[in-house]
C-alpha cells in the first residue's frame, strides 16, 4: 500500500488552498463586476429617462432674429402680420387693402396684391378672422363688406420646394351689401369657414348690424347654395371699441366703454339676443382683446399690463356665464397688441415699452419676455406652427425670429394641480391625450395616473399582506414539516403564473362574477376572518381524543374545506340579502340610490387579482425570514415558560422583522409596477376616486397603452417617459427608505 509522504501531503494541501484562494478571488471579482454592472445599468436607465424628460421644462430657444422696414411701405397702417407654416414667407395686410408677401427672414418683398375695392369707394375698417382661416374683412364707405382669404400653395418643380401665395374670395369678388342705408362701416368683426361667414359691423351712425352667408352643398348634385341672413341689433351699447365673432359663429362679443363686454347669442342671425354684460377689469382700461385658437377663450390685456383669460362656464340649468378663469404674469407696460397661435392655446403680447411676451394659457406659463424696441408694439403675428413671431412697432420697424417652442403646455401646475380647461365647469385633474377632432386640447395631468397607481398598490396590499404574512407565520412556525414541504413550493409556483393570464381571468371571469355576486363577495371579505375564528373556537371545544388524532401542525388542512364552505355559504346568502334590502341588484342600488358609481371592472376586482399575484412574493420571503430564526432562541423562550404564541410574538417576529419588512416592500414594488392586470381589469379610466367600486388608470398601464401611438419627440411621448421617471423615482425612494428601516430593525433586534 502506497502512502504519501508528509512533504507530498503538505504540497497537496498548499495546492488545494491556492486553488481555493484563486477561486475565491475570481468569484469576488465576478461579483464586484456584476454589482457594478447593475449599478451602471440602473444609472444609465435613469440618465436616459432624464434626457428625454428635461426638454419639457427648458425655456424656448429664440434665434435667427431679424428686423427691417415695413414690407410694402408705410402708406397704409398694418392690419395683420402672419406667415405660412414653413416660416419662409410672411404676409402683411394693410388697412387699405394692400396685401404684401415678403421673405420672413429678411423682409424682402416678393409681391403685392390690392384687394378689388370698387371705384369711388374707400376702406373704412378692417378686421381679421380666426388665424387659421387666413381671412380678412374690409368694411367700405358705402356700407358694403369685402371678404378676402389668403392661401399658400406648395409645389416641387425640379425637386425644389416653391411656396406660392394667392388670394381667394369666399363670397365672391363683389363686395357684400351689409347696410341697406349705405353708411360707412366704422368697426367690423368677422369669422369665415367652409360652412359660411358671419360679419358684425358698426356703422358711422352707431347702428350694430349682423349678417351671415350660409353655404350648403348638395351631396347628390354637387350644387352649392348660399343664403344670406341679416339683422340689426337693437339698443347697442354706447362707445363700442371692438367686435369679436366667436369661431363657431354662434356668439358675438362687443367691447365697449373702458372694460365692459356684452355677449350676444347670434345662432339665429335674424334674431340676436343679449345674454349678459360683464366687466373685464375694474379700475383699468382694456387695451387689447383677442380670441384664442378654438374660439372658446378671450384673452384680455389692460393699460396696466395685466392679462387674463375668460371663457364660458355652465351655471344653473343650461345657462352659461362669462368667467375670469386665470391671470398671467403682467407685462412691464400697458398691453398694446395681442396675437393668438393658430392651433395651440398660446399667444404673444406686445406692450407700450416695446417688450414682446409669449404665454401659454392652459399651463398659465410665461415662456419669455424679449425687449424688441423702444417704441410700442402695435401689430403681432405668429406662423401657423407657432415656431416664430412677427412684430411691428409704432415706428414701422418689423421684427421676426424663429422660436423653438415645442412644449409650452407643460408646467408643474398643469401636471400636478387642478386645471380649469375650456368648457369645464370647474378645475379638475384630467389625463386625455387624444381625441377625434383638431379642436381638441390635450390634457396632461399626471395626478390621476399617480393616484391610480397608489390606489392599485393599496388595494393589492390590503389583500396580499394579511394572507401572505399570516400564512408565512403559520407555515414557518406552526405547520408540520411534511405539510410545509407541500404548501411552500405550491405557493411559490403561483409567482410564476404570467400576469397577463391573471389579467385575462380578472377581466373576463372575476369581474362578472363579482358583479353578479357582489353581496356575497363583500360578506366573504368582511366575515371570512370571523368564520375562521369561530371554526378555531369550535375545534378548541372538540373532545381531546378527537383532537389528538390530528397531528400537530395539520390543523390548516382541516381549515381549507371550512373556508371553501364559508365562501360558498356567503355567496348563497348574498342573493336573498340583495333581494330583501337592495331591490335584487346591489350594483344598481349603489349607482342609483346610494350615489356610488359602480363599474364592473373596478378596484375590488383588481385588488383581488393583484393580491393573488403579489401574495407569493411576500409569502416566500417572509416565510424564509421566519423559518431562519435560530431554533436556540425559540427553544430558550419555551424553556423559560413562554407559550408558543408568546414565543412567536415576542421572539420570532421581532427577530424576523427585517426580512418581513423587506418582503412587504418588495411586494409593494411589485404592485406599483404591475401593468397587465390593471390594464385588463380596471377599465383604464383616469379618475381621482378611491372607491373600491370605481376603476382607475395607473402610470405603468398608461405607458403600455399609449406609447405605441405617441409621436416620437412630441409632448405626449416625453410625458410618458416622465411617467416612467416618476415610477423609477418612487420605487427608488421606497426601496431606499425600506433598506434604512430594515437596517435599523436588524440593529435593534440583533441582540435578542
Amino acid at each position: 500500500m502506497n502512502t504519501a509522504s508528509p512533504t507530498q501531503t503538505a504540497i497537496s494541501v498548499d495546492r488545494a488552498m491556492s486553488r481555493r484562494l484563486l477561486t475565491d478571488k475570481l468569484f469576488e471579482k465576478l461579483m464586484t463586476v456584476g454589482g457594478l454592472s447593475v449599478i451602471v445599468a440602473v444609472s444609465a436607465i435613469f440618465v436616459y429617462l432624464v434626457s428625454v424628460v428635461v426638454p419639457l421644462f427648458m425655456p424656448p430657444g429664440i434665434d435667427h432674429r431679424a428686423q427691417f422696414a415695413t414690407p410694402g411701405g408705410n402708406a397704409q397702417a398694418t392690419l395683420t402680420l402672419t406667415g405660412e407654416e414653413q416660416r419662409e414667407i410672411g404676409s402683411r395686410v394693410g388697412a387699405g387693402g394692400a396685401i404684401t408677401f415678403f421673405k420672413f427672414a429678411s423682409g424682402e418683398t416678393i409681391g403685392q396684391v390690392q384687394v378689388p375695392v370698387p371705384e369711388g369707394v374707400r376702406i373704412t375698417s378692417a378686421e381679421t378672422g380666426e388665424r387659421r382661416s387666413f381671412s380678412q374683412a374690409f368694411g367700405l364707405s358705402d356700407g358694403r363688406v369685402l371678404l378676402v382669404k389668403q392661401s399658400f400653395s406648395v409645389s416641387f418643380p425640379n425637386n425644389k420646394r416653391v411656396i406660392t401665395p394667392a388670394l381667394a374670395y369666399p363670397v365672391g369678388e363683389a363686395p357684400l351689401a351689409l347696410d341697406p342705408q349705405g353708411r360707412a362701416i366704422q368697426l367690423i368683426g368677422m369669422q369665415q369657414s367652409d360652412d359660411g361667414s358671419t360679419i358684425a359691423a358698426v356703422t358711422e351712425d352707431g347702428r350694430l348690424l349682423l349678417s351671415a352667408v350660409n353655404i350648403s352643398n348638395n351631396a347628390m348634385t354637387g350644387e352649392t347654395k348660399s343664403e344670406v341672413q341679416s339683422s340689426e341689433i337693437a339698443n347697442p351699447p354706447a362707445g363700442i371699441r371692438q367686435l369679436v365673432v366667436e369661431a363657431k359663429q354662434r356668439e358675438l362679443y362687443v367691447l365697449h366703454g373702458d372694460a365692459k363686454l356684452a355677449r350676444y347669442n347670434i345662432s339665429d342671425k335674424s334674431n340676436p339676443k343679449l345674454l349678459e354684460t360683464v366687466e373685464l377689469a375694474k379700475g383699468q382700461k382694456v387695451t387689447a382683446l383677442t380670441m384664442l385658437s378654438g374660439g372658446y377663450s378671450l384673452i384680455v390685456g389692460t393699460d396696466k399690463g395685466e392679462l387674463s383669460q375668460w371663457f364660458l362656464v355652465r351655471t344653473e340649468g343650461a345657462n352659461f356665464s362669462m368667467t375670469r378663469i386665470r391671470d398671467f404674469k403682467p407685462m412691464p407696460a400697458a398691453v398694446t397688441a395681442l396675437a393668438p397661435e393658430f392651433f395651440r392655446k398660446g399667444f404673444i403680447v406686445g406692450d407700450a415699452a416695446g417688450n414682446l411676451g409669449s404665454y401659454f394659457a392652459t399651463s398659465q406659463r410665461l415662456l419669455f419676455v424679449e425687449k424688441l424696441s423702444d417704441k410700442p408694439l402695435t401689430v403681432l403675428g405668429v406662423p401657423p406652427r407657432g415656431n416664430g413671431y412677427l412684430a411691428q412697432d409704432e415706428a414701422g420697424r418689423v421684427y421676426t425670429a424663429a422660436v423653438d417652442n415645442h412644449y409650452p403646455e407643460v408646467s408643474f401646475s398643469s401636471l400636478w394641480s387642478k386645471v380649469w380647461y375650456e368648457s369645464y365647469e370647474e378645475p379638475d385633474y384630467v389625463w386625455q391625450s387624444s381625441a377625434s377632432n383638431a379642436d381638441f386640447e390635450p390634457k396632461f395631468s399626471l395626478a390621476p395616473l399617480t393616484y391610480g397607481t397608489i390606489k392599485a398598490a393599496t388595494y393589492a396590499m390590503l389583500v396580499a399582506m394579511p394572507l401572505a404574512i399570516l400564512g408565512a407565520i403559520f407555515t414557518a412556525y406552526f405547520m408540520t414539516q411534511r405539510m410545509r414541504e407541500i404548501v411552500k413550493p405550491s405557493i411559490e409556483v403561483m409567482a410564476a403564473l404570467p400576469t397577463v393570464v391573471l389579467g385575462f381571468l380578472a377581466g373576463l371571469w372575476l369581474a362578472p362574477l363579482v358583479e353578479n355576486n357582489l353581496a356575497g363577495v363583500l360578506m366573504s371579505l368582511l366575515l371570512l376572518p370571523a368564520a375562521m375564528v369561530l371554526a378555531s373556537f369550535v375545534w378548541h371545544l372538540m373532545p381531546r381524543s378527537l383532537v389528538e388524532r390530528v397531528g400537530l401542525g395539520w390543523e390548516a388542512a382541516l381549515l381549507m374545506p371550512i373556508v371553501a364552505l364559508a365562501i360558498w355559504g356567503f355567496f348563497q346568502l348574498g342573493h336573498p340579502i340583495e333581494a330583501a334590502f337592495f331591490g335584487g341588484d346591489l350594483p344598481h342600488w349603489l349607482s342609483n340610490t346610494a350615489g356610488i358609481s359602480f363599474e364592473q371592472r373596478n378596484s375590488l376586482v383588481v385588488g383581488i387579482a393583484m393580491g393573488f399575484a403579489v401574495t407569493p412574493t411576500i409569502f416566500s420571503i417572509a416565510e424564509d425570514a421566519i423559518f431562519s430564526v435560530p431554533k436556540s432562541l425559540t427553544s430558550g423562550s419555551l424553556a423559560l415558560g413562554a407559550t408558543p404564541w408568546q414565543t412567536m410574538m415576542g421572539v420570532v417576529l421581532l427577530t424576523a422583522s427585517p426580512g418581513i419588512f423587506s418582503a412587504v416592500m418588495i411586494g409593494l414594488g411589485r404592485a406599483v409596477g404591475e401593468t397587465m392586470i390593471v390594464l385588463m381589469a380596471t377599465g383604464n379610466t383616469a379618475v381621482m376616486d378611491f372607491s373600491m367600486f370605481s376603476g382607475f388608470r395607473t402610470l405603468s398601464a398608461n405607458i403600455g397603452v399609449e406609447m405605441p401611438e405617441a409621436g416620437v419627440g412630441e409632448t405626449h411621448y416625453r410625458l410618458l417617459f416622465l411617467s416612467a421617471l416618476v415610477l423609477f423615482a418612487f420605487t427608488f425612494l421606497v426601496n431606499t427608505l425600506a433598506e434604512l428601516i430594515r437596517q435599523r430593525l436588524r440593529e435593534k433586534y440583533s441582540t435578542i
